[in-house]
This record gives C-alpha cells, sequence and structure tokens, in this order.
C-alpha cells in the first residue's frame, strides 16, 4: 500500500528541517564506531578494571574476542513495573554467554513512580528525572567498554530518558527490553466510580484505598493506557523492541525467552557485519512519525507530545506539534483503552494487539512498513505476535479479525476517524487537547474563567462548593520554568464530578495531565508558560475563556489589545521550592526550553 500523502508529506518535512541537524549526529556516530570489540582499544590498565570482578565471563572479557553488552536498568522493588527487572541481568548474562557475548550492568538509572507522587511535592521533579535518567544513562555508557546495550525500562519519564542517553550512544545497536503488565485486577470504570465519589465525599479512606489495591495490586506495569504502556507500544512502533514483546506479563516462560532473545539479537548486530543495525542507522524520520501514528492509532498519551519531541532532537530531528495534529487527523482511532475506554492492556493484547494494529495501519498506508528495525528486517515484519511451542520461541501473523471490536477495531469500522489530539493556537497561547476520551458535546466550553496556582488551591475551592457553576479552570504557574511542570491528575475527579452535574467545565493550563487524562476537556502544556511571560499570566477571574477542540483555538473572549496591556500577575504562591529535593533542581528549571520543543534542559535553547 502506497503511503498516505499526508504522512509522506509530514515525514518529508521532517527530513528536511532537520537536514543540517540529523546530518552533524550521524557524522557524530560515524566517528564514534570502532573496529572490533571497543574494550581492545583500552589500554591496559582501563581494560584490567573492565573484567576484574566479572567472575564467570572474566576469561571471555580478558580475551577480548567476543562482543560486550551493556545492561542499563531502571530496577528497583518500589515501582511495580520495575521490580521484575531484579532478575534479568542474571538472565541476560546467561543468554550472552550462550550467544558468544559477555554482559554487564553498566549502571543504573533513577525511576519514580508516578502513581506515588501524584499531588505530591516530589511530582515537581517527575518531568526532569527524564533528563535525569538521559545523563545517567550517559555515564553508564561511558567506560567506552560496550559493543550494545540492552535498556531496562518501562514508565513514563524513563524510557524516553533512557533512549535520548542512549543516542548518545547511537553507534552502538540498542533494544528496549520491557517487564510487562501485572495482570488484570479492579476494573478500571470501577476504580474511576470510587475515585469520584471520594472526591465528592461519599466514600470514605477506607474504600478507596480497596480500590486502589484492587488496580495496583502485583508485580508489573500498571495496566491502564497511560505513558508507560504508550511507551511500549511507540518502542515496538520503532522497532526498538522484540517483535510482540510490548504486554507480555512478567514472571512467565515467554517472557524470559523474550528477554534472552533480546539479548541474543544485539550481540549479532554488534560491529559491522551483515547484522548490525545500530540505533542512529535505526531510528530515523520514518520510525518517529510511525510512533506519532501508533501514538494517535490509540488514544496514547499526552506526555508524548513532550517526549517524542525530546528524543527526535536527541538523534537530529525536529518534530512539532503542528506534526503531530497533521497526523492525528487523518490517522483513525482504531483502540479504546482506559482512559479512552473501558479495557486495559492485557485486553487489547489478547483483541489482537500491536500486531494487528500495525497490520491495519501499513493496510492503510498510514506506517512506513520499510522502516529498519533493530530487530532485522523492516516494520512489515513485526506485525507478529509471540508464543513459545515446545520451548521455542516463534512468531504468528495476528486473526484476520479483532478478538474484542470493543477493544481493537480495523480500518473499515474505526472508532473514530481521527485520533484525537489537537493543536490548539489562540491568544492564550499554543496548547495541546485529547479528546479521544471526551462527548463531543463537551469538546467546546465557554465560560467564565477562576484561576488558581496549584492543585490544592483547587481542591479546597471543591470542597468549599466554590466551583458549581460553569467555569474554565485555569491552573497556571505549573509549566517546565515554573516548578517542573507536574502533573495535575488529582483534579480529574473533581473537573469529571461537576461536569457530571451538567456545568460546562474544561481546564487550560501550563501544567500536565499526565496518560490518564480522561472525559474533561483540558488545554494543557499552553505554551509560552505563565512564569516566563506567557498570556496565562494575565488572565483574571471572570474573564471569558473559550476552549474549542473543534476549531483548535484557545482564546481569551477580551480585545488582544486589553489582554497584551495588562501586568502579568507575579506567582503569589512563592513557596520555596525546597524539601524532597526540590532545591536541587533550580538549575533545571531555569534552563527549561519550553514545553513545544519538549520541556527538557538538554534542549533549552530549542535546537
Amino acid at each position: 500500500m502506497p503511503i498516505h500523502p499526508v504522512i509522506a508529506e509530514v515525514t518529508q518535512q521532517v527530513a528536511d528541517r532537520s537536514r543540517v541537524a540529523r546530518t552533524e549526529y550521524l557524522a557524530g556516530m560515524a566517528a564514534a564506531r570502532t573496529a572490533g570489540p571497543a574494550r581492545r582499544h583500552l589500554s591496559c590498565s582501563n581494560f584490567a578494571h573492565v573484567f576484574a570482578a566479572a567472575g564467570a565471563d572474566k576469561p571471555a572479557l580478558r580475551a577480548g574476542g567476543g562482543p560486550n553488552i551493556g545492561i542499563v536498568t531502571a530496577y528497583n522493588d518500589m515501582l511495580s513495573a520495575h521490580q521484575p527487572f531484579e532478575r534479568y541481568p542474571e538472565i541476560i548474562r546467561a543468554a550472552a554467554r550462550e550467544a558468544g557475548a559477555t554482559a554487564q550492568v553498566a549502571g543504573g538509572v533513577p525511576a519514580m513512580c508516578d502513581g506515588v507522587t501524584q499531588g505530591r511535592p516530589g511530582m515537581e521533579l517527575s518531568l526532569f528525572s527524564r533528563d535525569v535518567i538521559a545523563l545517567a544513562t550517559a555515564v553508564a555508557l561511558s567506560h567506552d567498554s560496550f559493543d550494545a546495550g540492552l535498556l531496562l525500562g518501562v514508565c513514563d519519564k524513563i524510557v524516553p530518558g533512557l533512549f535520548i542517553g542512549a543516542a548518545s550512544f547511537g553507534h552502538l545497536p540498542f533494544l528496549f527490553v520491557s517487564a510487562g503488565p501485572m495482570p488484570s485486577g479492579l476494573s478500571n470504570p470501577e476504580k474511576a466510580r470510587v475515585r469520584q465519589a471520594y472526591a465528592e465525599g461519599r466514600v470514605g479512606q477506607d474504600e478507596l484505598l480497596e480500590a486502589e489495591a484492587g488496580s495496583y495490586h502485583s508485580p508489573g506495569t500498571c495496566t491502564f493506557y497511560g505513558t508507560a504502556n504508550s511507551n511500549q507500544l511507540l518502542l515496538e512502533a520503532m522497532g526498538l523492541m522484540v517483535p510482540g514483546a510490548a504486554f507480555v506479563s512478567p514472571g512467565t516462560p515467554l517472557r524470559e525467552a523474550l528477554t534472552r532473545a533480546a539479548t541474543w539479537r544485539v550481540a549479532t548486530q554488534a560491529g559491522d557485519g551483515a547484522e548490525s543495525a545500530s540505533l542512529a542507522q535505526v531510528v530515523d524520520e520514518r520510525s518517529i512519525v510511525n510512533a506519532v501514528v501508533v501514538l494517535m492509532a490509540t488514544g496514547g498519551s499526552t506526555n508524548h507530545t513532550l517526549h517524542l519531541v525530546a528524543m527526535a532532537r536527541a538523534v537530529g530531528l525536529t518534530l512539532n506539534w503542528e506534526d503531530m495534529s497533521r497526523i492525528s487527523a487523518v490517522t483513525p482511532l482504531l483502540a479504546r483503552i482506559y482512559p479512552n475506554g473501558s479495557a486495559d492492556v492485557n485486553h487489547f493484547a489478547a483483541a489482537g494487539g500491536f500486531a494487528f494494529l500495525a497490520r491495519e495501519l501499513m493496510a492503510g498506508g498510514l506506517l512506513h512498513a520499510d522502516a529498519r528495525t533493530a530487530w532485522g528486517g523492516p516494520l512489515a515484519s513485526h506485525a507478529r505476535t509471540p508464543s513459545l511451542e515446545q520451548s521455542q520461541l516463534v512468531w504468528r501473523d495476528p486473526p484476520a479479525l479483532s478478538g474484542d471490536t470493543d477493544v481493537l477495531r480495523g480500518l473499515d469500522a474505526p472508532f473514530s476517524a481521527d485520533g484525537g489530539l489537537r493543536l490548539l493556537t489562540g491568544n492564550l497561547g499554543r496548547s495541546v487537547v485529547k479528546v479521544s476520551a471526551v462527548r463531543r458535546e463537551h469538546w467546546q466550553v465557554e465560560a467564565p474563567a477562576r484561576v488558581f496556582e496549584t492543585q490544592a488551591q483547587v481542591e479546597e475551592a471543591f470542597r468549599k462548593g466554590e466551583l458549581d457553576t460553569d467555569m474554565v479552570a485555569v491552573v497556571r504557574f505549573q509549566g517546565p520554568k515554573a516548578n517542573g511542570m507536574p502533573e495535575l491528575h488529582k483534579l480529574t475527579p473533581l473537573l469529571a464530578s461537576l461536569q457530571d452535574r451538567g456545568h460546562k467545565v474544561a481546564l487550560v493550563t501550563d501544567g500536565r495531565m499526565s496518560g490518564a487524562s480522561g472525559k474533561v476537556l483540558a488545554a494543557i502544556h499552553v505554551t509560552p508558560e505563565a512564569l516566563d511571560g506567557g498570556p496565562l499570566a494575565r488572565v483574571v477571574d471572570g474573564d471569558v475563556i473559550r476552549v474549542d477542540a473543534g476549531r483548535g483555538t484557545l482564546e481569551a473572549l477580551i480585545p488582544d489589545k486589553v489582554l497584551a496591556t495588562r501586568d502579568p500577575v507575579a506567582r503569589l504562591s512563592s513557596e520555596a521550592q525546597s524539601g524532597l529535593g526540590r532545591e536541587l533542581f533550580s538549575l533545571m528549571r531555569r534552563s527549561a526550553g519550553p514545553a513545544e520543543h519538549g520541556a527538557s534542559f538538554l534542549f533549552g535553547d530549542g535546537r
């Protein structure tokens, strides 16, 4: 199937605007390549440190013959998605020996859980942890004694951070290794019902905790379709994972076999042979566009309007919100996974998963089927589902029909004609909105503004009954320069409750709402942010705000001249940003680039 003309045009535009930066990146990666195993180029003193504590692998490392695989792990046993990684180095080392290679844990990276920090001061470190993870990945690989890499990470900022760090070592082959989702627990609609009931004061903490514990109950990734699970599908779309590996549960023979297969594969890719496939060779403008298409086709996390932009920049490519909006407009929504539906990722996988989705998108010319993959071969060969037969990995074509059309559909009967992400522009700045979970009658909200500076202020006003009316909640000074751009996910039950009472409700913020953003219209990532001179700093209570996802506008219905001549409001909640490590991130806040450039302190100059 020929590539869709809009997908082709956007891909070419990304390539054209990136030509200089991409050429420089590829030249740098070519210069970094070495002949033979990297550790052979170390001095004797350097080299001795590499194998000093290598145990059973010491002779092989010292001989310097086969490739050495660097493992960068985000393991900790507080994060359910990452707890299974505890045993992975042992599995990988054994698999590497069978492949004539060695493997060493090059280093660990931090991995915070947004589920623990939601609504807490620690959430102010969340987005910047992505760039810290990128730096930590670079430190881990800086020993320059590795010929390939395996990246062990799943969750929100962790996968983008690992990718950005590995991109600086793009002359090496890399594969991402997942841990998989936990089994399905309490249904997502029931969890949402209890949360909203708690916000309204109809149930207590005991019932709320019981519901949450029934949802998040075992090792593995949380099963709703937030940023963590969006990460996994995007890695599949970019060809950076073993085919079909995204949603295989931890602790199963199939999961272990997939981890071993990833090890074998990067071992064969190391060096200059016919099988070699470095990260720089695999990830190009086609890969990035494929990731955006899959994001839109599944109603994935809005956080990727930040992460994919930053990831693209790390490999010399410039992706922008217009690209993402144009791709969304021609990409049908083929999956409904909570919060865009009631099902979780286990149901999605059972209905056909990535293999079914990719085959449908390629049939419509919406994916670059010829994009190269780290597994080997083009992306077209990834539309397969793994299984074990007599302890051997095999891959099969996806079913002809979806196993559950309430969860996953083909191109002939999509849930909607587009992916639901829109770019909003107007006199309040530029922002993004995801409407795949918002009913069409709520796509336009025009109401007086209620201005807040923190989530806590919104919660207090809700408890006092001050918000029982039509309103646009403006929550400002939540951008990357202000406080690290925390997610405002705790507002979802409150605003949903007001909407259920019949009020017109929307949110406008320079902060984030997370991959779990739901049924209330939310214009997020507003840029310029209020602290950086953005128009949100000039909005006052009572200004009529119109958020129109259909027309793609975000505007205060007052004369532009009046808005421009108002003095910007200084941040009133001038709480010292200290405690829980926040004081250590002041340089990062000052250096952060705008949301539209990825909200990164690594790319603060907007390149």
